[in-house]
């Protein structure tokens, strides 16, 4: 705790600022360091400690307890005040339990606005080099008129004088089995811990309004098949004065003619005739870059597999490799000087059968090398 920043000093404000300074200190802070506005390093975590003071310091209970006891009190009860939560008078909820009666707790400060889902689809050359995607989405945005505050012309809403604006009222009742202790939301501020007394009459109290929007996905090269994209921040507003949710884009890829992806690499099989494979061959293969000059060696067998090196899967400034298997293509359909030339050539290899090894595992070989 001894390394964290004095929550006033975060904000930029003294000690006796108001609820209305507070609110504009966080506001301006939070559009100056908010990661999708501010790119730096630093930015993120400015952004943290800057929701964290606002938390603490928008909250009378809280607020108090940090005046009081700094930092520490985060240490100490549910409240922040050294006897566990038992408020001010730390008799005060064992007298409640006896004797019956209402108090409050504290509400949370702000919240997060609702994270949005979407889903697009790209080619596979798409995904290898990256590429940019607009989506067209429907979501909650901070009215413009009264800046989210729900009053009119973004007045300071007044504390709720029911549940002090804590935003929850808790009961103790007594039944024949004891006392019984609830909690439920205020009724009167609907658990928000203010009253909308004048409401703004653009969003008619919510502080909020339904847009269209066009967000630009930027998809990053090399991407790969379910992987999902977030978008920090271009969720739907808060309704409490938080920062915004975020927007998860899940990726789905076209399969493509002729490659497939495994892992860095990018496979693919090209069919070659039986000449070609004997004697070997100049030939072009298609990478996702476009045709390359490959020399197939002679001899080639059907199933041998070449390695194209940095062919591959973009990464960064390093690339995986291609994969080429080749599959020797035996004639079916022969003309007459084709089977004539291969009886010939039948002729001089002769028509004795080469027998195959039988395949034999990794185990079998330790154990005939220990004598098992």
């Amino acid at each position: 705790m001894a390394d964290k920043r004095d929550y006033y000093e975060v904000l930029g404000v003294g000690r006796g600022a108001s609820d209305d300074e507070l609110k504009k200190a966080y506001r301006r802070l939070a559009r100056q360091y908010h990661p999708d506005v501010n790119k730096s390093h630093e930015a993120e975590e400015q952004f943290k400690e800057i929701n964290e003071a606002y938390e603490v310091l928008s909250d009378a209970d809280r607020r108090a307890a940090y005046d009081r006891f700094g930092h520490a009190a985060s240490q100490m009860g549910g409240n922040g005040d050294p006897f566990g939560g038992f408020g001010a008078n730390p008799f005060g909820d064992i007298f409640e339990t006896f004797f019956g009666g209402a108090t409050t707790r504290r509400r949370t400060g702000p919240q997060r606005g609702a994270d949005l889902q979407a889903t697009i689809d790209i080619t596979f050359l798409e995904s290898m080099f990256g590429t940019e995607r607009d989506i067209e989405m429907t979501r909650q945005e901070t009215c413009d008129d009264c800046h989210g505050t729900k009053m009119r012309d973004g007045a300071t809403p007044p504390r709720c004088t029911v549940c002090n604006g804590t935003g929850e009222v808790r009961r103790v009742q007594q039944t024949i089995l004891g006392q019984f202790m609830t909690a439920q939301p205020c009724t009167a501020c609907k658990g928000e811990g203010v009253q909308i007394t004048d409401p703004c009459p653009t969003c008619r109290g919510r502080g909020r309004v339904t847009r269209g929007r066009t967000i630009s996905v930027t998809v990053p090269a090399g991407i790969d098949e379910n992987q999902t994209l977030r978008l920090s921040g271009q969720g739907e507003a808060s309704t409490s004065g938080g920062p915004n949710g975020n927007l998860y884009v899940k990726v789905r890829i076209e399969p493509h003619e002729l490659f497939t992806r495994q892992g860095r690499n990018v496979l693919m099989s090209i069919g070659v005739n039986v000449s070609q494979a004997a004697l070997g061959d100049q030939i072009n293969v298609e990478t996702i870059d476009g045709p390359t000059a490959f020399t197939l060696p002679a001899g080639t067998q059907s199933g041998q597999q070449f390695r194209l090196r940095g062919k591959g899967v973009p990464q960064g400034q390093d690339r995986g490799d291609q994969i080429v298997t080749v599959h020797v293509i035996v004639p079916r359909d022969l003309s007459p000087e084709q089977r004539e030339l291969f009886e010939r050539l039948a002729d001089t290899m002769g028509s004795e059968i080469q027998q195959q090894p039988a395949h034999r595992s990794f185990f079998d070989k330790v154990k005939d090398a220990l004598g098992v």
